[in-house]
């Protein structure tokens, strides 16, 4: 059963970060897309392109070491968005010139708007696991 409460908790304290986190930079990045854009040209010069590879892949590495569980869907979504998170930063790193020319192929704007409000939608979810909902132990505890 330690186990068990072990992984509950650390799936909490994830979702109390990654929660918050997928609302508020999305958001942020759909209000300011105009200065996006431009922040982006500035990110495409060379000095930049390793450093943004390294910097999505080493909070992702963190994720993998402390957070494998898979036992609930705040886990899973935590889980998830890890690898995916972890295999961008690795492309960013390995294939950087394909990745830009992807990326400026065509007008991202719509697609970042809908991946934004997705993710969006996504948050709020472990934003509720890790700060509303009642823990799981406690729920126990209190139903003798």
């Amino acid at each position: 059963m330690p186990a068990m409460r072990e992984s509950l908790d650390r799936t909490r304290a994830f979702a109390r970060v990654m929660g918050p986190w997928l609302i508020i930079a999305p958001s942020i990045v759909t209000l300011r897309l105009l200065e996006m854009v431009a922040l982006a040209r500035i990110l495409r010069k060379r000095a930049f392109r390793m450093g943004r590879g390294r910097a999505a892949s080493l909070p992702r590495t963190v994720d993998h070491r402390f957070h494998q569980y898979w036992s609930s869907l705040a886990a899973v979504l935590i889980s998830l968005f890890g690898w995916i998170l972890a295999l961008r930063g690795q492309v960013l790193m390995a294939a950087r010139e394909l990745y830009e020319r992807v990326a400026m192929a065509m007008d991202w704007t719509p697609v970042v708007r809908v991946v934004s409000g997705l993710l969006v939608a996504i948050g709020i979810y472990p934003t509720y696991v890790g700060w509303l909902a009642q823990p799981a132990s406690q729920t126990a505890e209190s139903n003798p």
